[in-house]
């Protein structure tokens, strides 16, 4: 792709977010019935390519076993606030009811108390107990440390996840993550992420991991593109990496599973997501506004919190629906924010295609006028797309 020149010193490609791009419908359609949105990861197999996002305003363990009954898998954050603490309901309430200028600095106390053991164990057995898929999220610097109490809890899927996570830390002062002896060794299948590049996912599949998340700073309650300056347009980003994982399917004959993080808020940015090449979605901010949601309503990334330099902000989604309205209908708005997974059926048998895989191939085109073409009045009364 050719590169555009910033200035003399430095050039850069041209990247594209959602909203910059549109789906080409195709000559064949087909009924949304005999459409196949299911998703398999290493030996589990679930109804929606969905993963819940492992933030705590998102998912406790009773919104992790309710998306498991519904078909996808909520991922528990295992260094939040359900592992912090016995009971973290009244904390919730609080969080919900703090000033916007007092939320980050009073948070940061509230995840100041150490995490413990035994409480990972729980919670993970908590959601087996279900008889739902298990699975949950640690940064790559407590990975090891929580390994043990990870496997008393018999997880089944683990995701290693961090602002950016690379295969090749290095570090002066401490004995870094090896991710490829990690994977090789623990005894339960590994994603890994965020990454951004078809460098970097291409070294993050090299390392074993069964799939990648992909996203920097795109979240709605993220704010490192503002704070760090880093990130990549999501619809590039995930073109990018699905490259990466042909490429490491040619070299190796495995199939790395591409997951796009953050960024979706409406069915639309769901369908574009796997139009671009993911094989599922993980969602937060959506999650977050369902009845169920622990915070009900509030949201927040997993570095809001840091103890120095927070990278994300305390956001009001605000409740609208149940989780099952959210996902699968049926839908009381217009504004593309309900039946999240309906809207990607939708949108596959529109286009004509009968399976995820398949939608992967599905034309896209470059549509800077997609969101505003004949959609003025909406804009101007506030309502459908305009909001």
């Amino acid at each position: 792709m050719a590169e555009i020149e910033i200035g003399i010193y430095k050039s850069g490609r041209q990247a594209y977010g959602f909203d910059d791009i549109a789906i080409v419908p195709s000559r064949r359609t087909r009924d949304p019935e005999d459409v196949d949105i299911s998703w398999e990861i290493d030996a589990f197999r679930f109804d929606l390519p969905l993963m819940g996002s492992a933030m705590d305003g998102a998912i406790s363990p009773r919104t992790a076993i309710e998306l498991g009954h519904l078909g996808g898998v909520g991922v528990l954050n295992l260094e939040g606030l359900w592992t912090r603490y016995d009971d973290p309901e009244p904390l919730f309430e609080e969080i919900a009811e703090l000033p916007d200028d007092k939320a980050t600095s009073r948070m940061q106390q509230m995840y100041q108390e150490p995490v413990r053991a035994e409480l990972v164990t729980e919670r993970i057995r908590e959601i087996k107990a279900a008889g739902v898929v298990s699975c949950a999220s640690v940064t790559p610097q407590r990975t090891e440390e929580l390994a043990p109490a990870i496997l008393a809890g018999d997880l089944d899927l683990l995701v290693i996840q961090g602002t950016v996570v690379s295969a090749e830390h290095v570090s002066k002062t401490a004995e870094p993550l090896n991710l490829k002896r990690f994977i090789r060794e623990f005894d339960l299948p590994v994603i890994v992420g965020g990454c951004a590049s078809y460098q970097a996912g291409l070294h993050l599949m090299r390392t074993g991991a069964v799939g990648v998340l992909v996203g920097v700073g795109p979240g709605n309650a993220c704010t490192t593109r503002g704070v760090l300056g880093l990130g990549v347009p999501q619809a590039t980003a995930i073109a990018d990496v699905a490259g990466a994982r042909m490429r490491h399917l040619d070299e190796t004959g495995v199939y790395v599973h591409v997951i796009a993080d953050g960024g979706m808020s409406k069915g639309g940015d769901v369908a574009k997501a796997i139009a671009c090449g993911a094989d599922a979605v993980m969602l937060g901010s959506p999650l977050s506004s369902a009845e169920e949601a622990p915070c009900r309503g509030f949201h927040w990334g997993m570095a809001t919190f840091h103890p120095t330099l927070p990278r994300g902000a305390r956001v009001r989604t605000s409740v609208r629906g149940t989780l099952k309205e959210i996902l699968l209908g049926p839908a009381h708005e217009n504004d593309g924010r309900m039946n999240l997974f309906g809207a990607l059926r939708t949108s596959m048998a529109t286009c004509g295609y009968e399976t995820v895989k398949e939608f992967q191939k599905a034309e896209v085109m470059v549509a800077p006028a997609l969101q505003t073409e004949g959609k003025e009045l909406q804009r101007s009364q506030g309502v459908g797309m305009g909001h």
